[in-house]
């Protein structure tokens, strides 16, 4: 099983551009539970809040790694959260580190717009770039592989559909 997260800043095509990939090509999708945790908890959000939400996500993704598909999109994993407590707290803690690791990850540059949605938080160039390059940190400090991403839209999907080809 390959699993590929898509990974980086919000409002750059990752929860559109994964949902249609899955549905393509008839594969499985872990959607974002840190979207539906805001929606039906508010935006506020503690370390504890991260820290559910990166359980609720895990839960997810191992639920959908049980049948042992050939491939697993993940609209997110708990890295990610680590980027958000990060940029939220200034900290990480190390549990976000410990959950299992998807065999690739998808970079996605914060280069097309952004568009508020009710749960998105940094919409600012600056703001964009900082959690961007905090997430990309994240990436690298837990040495897992990743593959930038950016363009338009037809470049981005160009990109993501070459990643899974060679899966």
């Amino acid at each position: 099983m390959i699993r590929v997260c898509f990974n980086g800043a919000e409002s750059t095509g990752k929860s559109v551009l994964a949902g249609k990939l899955a549905a393509e090509l008839g594969c499985p999708l872990v959607p974002e539970y840190g979207r539906e945790y805001c929606e039906t908890r508010g935006t506020e959000l503690t370390m504890a809040d991260l820290l559910a939400i990166a359980e609720g996500q895990n839960a997810a993704m191992l639920a959908a790694s049980a049948g042992q598909p050939p491939l697993l999109l993940l609209d997110t994993d708990p890295l990610m959260t680590a980027a958000w407590a990060q940029m939220l707290f200034g900290q990480i803690p190390p549990a976000l580190f410990a959950y299992p690791k998807a065999e690739r990850y998808l970079l996605f540059a914060p280069d097309v717009p952004w568009v508020a949605d009710g749960t998105r938080f940094f919409g600012t160039p600056a703001s964009r770039a900082h959690f961007a390059a905090i997430v990309e940190e994240v990436l690298v400090g837990a040495r897992v592989p990743f593959v930038r991403i950016g363009g338009d839209w037809l470049e981005r999907e160009r990109a993501v559909r070459e990643v899974l080809a060679a899966c």
